[in-house]
């Protein structure tokens, strides 16, 4: 067995421990084998604690991982396209158009929106307008890919368009109500716990989905990492490879921020926290460790916003930098070196 497939199953078998303890740990301490008995439907004797469980950790500990690998995955096919180490959902506007969604709904519309004869309210609101706003700049920078057939060009474009984002939330934030600008700003914050239960199915075809089509496009990154010439010597089309991982990207990154929010670093450094583990960029491995370490990172944050006792939940934007930030630095300097 390679190295790279010994280091996908150790980061593997880490997850089963570190949903473990998701579900086990917070304000209420639930022993682990009366978590087995709920999760196995038996009755544990104890209504509460399966409400706890079942409606509220387990929801939240699922789109943990699902979070993270998608933000993971999108990062690195990004840092690939673009042959750039800090290219990351958020450097193309995609995470600003899912906001700029959420914020017309809760500043300009209250928190609800109607369209002919369908009316949404609260969280299914929020998530149909970010996950719109996310299709959009994503559509646009398909639009825009047509046209602008430089890569770093392409970068500098999808930059604007956040900044554009970014200035029409300013704008709806100045004008919009007290409780608006609130209601924005804890979404903002980002939160794995605002997925129900009966909202895992959507998120989870979605991220599967996604994850399994970067997954087939594992030989032409591996093409593109030895050139755009030597790739299309191979039979590499590169410009319909970076429509792809454009599509791909934009995908997996409006789910993830229209269910949780603009979650801040996931996407930037998870991709560099796979490859140190596996010491290659052979997609063939680097994928799965991405998703892994995905899903490990966005567990182990989840764990550390929750405060002992009943002092509440830290905000997971404040959590992700200070995770996050450290392997940035290190990659800047290593690269200077």
């Amino acid at each position: 067995m390679s190295k790279g497939a010994k280091a996908n199953l150790v980061l593997a078998a880490a997850i089963l421990p570190l949903f473990a303890l998701n579900l086990a740990y917070g304000s209420v301490n639930i022993p682990l084998p009366d978590i087995v008995d709920i999760l196995a439907g038996k009755h544990s004797g104890n209504t509460a604690w399966e409400y706890i469980v079942l409606n509220t950790r387990l929801p939240q500990a699922v789109t943990a991982m699902l979070c993270g690998s998608s933000l993971a995955v999108s990062g690195l096919l990004l840092q690939t396209a673009f042959r750039n180490p800090l290219a990351g959902p958020s450097i193309f506007g995609i995470n600003s158009g899912a906001s700029l969604g959420a914020a017309v709904v809760l500043l300009a519309f209250g928190g609800g929106i109607t369209i002919g004869t369908v009316s949404l309210g609260g969280f299914a609101a929020v998530l149909a307008a970010a996950f719109a706003g996310a299709v959009a700049v994503m559509l646009l920078l398909l639009a825009f890919a047509g046209i602008v057939k430089n890569n770093v060009m392409l970068l500098i474009v999808g930059i604007m368009i956040g900044y554009i984002a970014s200035s029409a939330i300013s704008l709806l934030n100045f004008f919009a109500t007290e409780e608006g600008v609130h209601s924005y700003m804890v979404w903002g914050l980002g939160n794995f716990g605002g997925v129900s239960l009966s909202q895992i199915p959507l998120f989870a075809t979605v991220t599967v989905g996604g994850l399994a089509w970067s997954l087939l496009l594992i030989k032409p990154l591996n093409a593109l990492l030895l050139g755009e010439q030597y790739a299309e010597n191979l039979g590499v089309n590169t410009t319909t490879l970076r429509n792809q991982l454009l599509a791909v990207t934009g995908f997996l990154t409006a789910s993830a921020t229209a269910f949780c929010g603009p979650v801040a670093f996931i996407g930037l450094a998870v991709p560099h926290m796979a490859r140190m583990a596996l010491g290659t960029d052979n997609h063939r491995y680097l994928i799965p460790a991405t998703i892994f370490t995905g899903a490990l990172t966005a567990l182990a944050c989840n764990i550390i916003c929750t405060l002992p006792g009943e002092n509440g939940v830290i905000p997971l934007n404040a959590i992700t930098p200070i995770m996050g930030a450290p392997v940035i630095i290190y990659v800047i300097t290593r690269h200077r070196r």
